[in-house]
């Protein structure tokens, strides 16, 4: 039971490993804006499981650089709470320019499950520093261009996807470095409770995943996103060693709230 709902609040935090993107691909215009929030719901089958936000906090300032500040949480509902307790949160941070990441932390607490994270970029000497808590600080090198797990998500929103059906970007928790693959499989139309929207179909490569994707050979995630220039995630699926789960987008605030139109609403 642990090991399902742990699973569950990771379905955000690990798919973002494998958002990827060619930077020459990237456009000058930013589909996000501080005060976006977009609010999902979090379930196992039919079972409500908890709460999840993606928001853009006020521009930063991060070693000098002006900064995005991207913030993630996910928490458990109180009946999950009964059973296994989940307050996750991610803060980072990348440069106005979305050309890399500067500063990634992660607080994890789940069930007696305690991290605090720190990863900080350094682009002169193009390495990362990671530490957890007052552990040994771990130093790799960084590839050009290198994000971080939240704020990949982001950049990946700059894409051409529906021209182009495959991408691939390096991506970094502090620990180790991923070159992985985005494909586009398809459009579809879906219904969420934030409304009916168009979408393409996302399917990250799970090669270089672990854990419960991993030891389950045909395990599967799948992304919804807004067929449009502001790339909003709807829905997320996955198929896992523990079973099925899903997010689904329930509503939007700040400066798209307004033009986040729905087929249904627009009819």
């Amino acid at each position: 039971m642990r090991r399902l709902l742990s699973t569950i609040f990771h379905l955000l935090f690990f798919v973002s490993m494998s958002v990827f993107g060619s930077p020459a691909a990237a456009a000058e215009h930013h589909p996000f804006q501080p005060g976006e929030k977009m609010h999902f719901v979090l379930k196992y089958g039919a079972i409500s499981a908890g709460a999840a936000t993606l928001e853009v906090h006020e521009m930063d300032e991060i070693q000098g650089v002006e900064a995005y500040h991207f913030v993630m949480t996910a928490r458990s509902n109180s009946f999950i709470d009964l059973f296994f307790k989940v307050r996750d949160r991610i803060d980072s941070y990348a440069d106005a320019k979305m050309n890399h990441s500067l500063y990634y932390k992660k607080d994890q607490k789940e069930g007696k499950t305690r991290r605090n994270i720190k990863v900080d970029f350094d682009w002169e000497k193009n390495e990362s520093t990671y530490v957890n808590f007052d552990t040994e600080p771990k130093v790799i090198g960084l590839l050009p261009g290198t994000f971080d797990p939240l704020s990949v998500y982001y950049y990946s929103r700059l894409l051409d996807f529906e021209n182009v059906g495959e991408f691939e970007h390096p991506v970094t928790d502090g620990e180790k470095n991923l070159m992985g693959i985005m494909r586009v499989i398809g459009k579809e139309t879906i219904h969420v409770p934030a409304g009916t929207f168009e979408t393409l179909v996302l399917e990250p490569d799970l090669q270089n995943m672990e854990g419960v994707f991993s030891k389950k050979p045909r395990a599967k995630i799948k992304l919804w996103v807004t067929n449009d220039a502001r790339r909003l995630l709807v829905q997320m699926k996955s198929k896992a060693i523990v079973g099925s789960f899903v997010a689904e987008l329930i509503a939007v605030e700040g400066h798209l709230s307004e033009k986040v139109s729905s087929l249904k609403n627009s009819e």
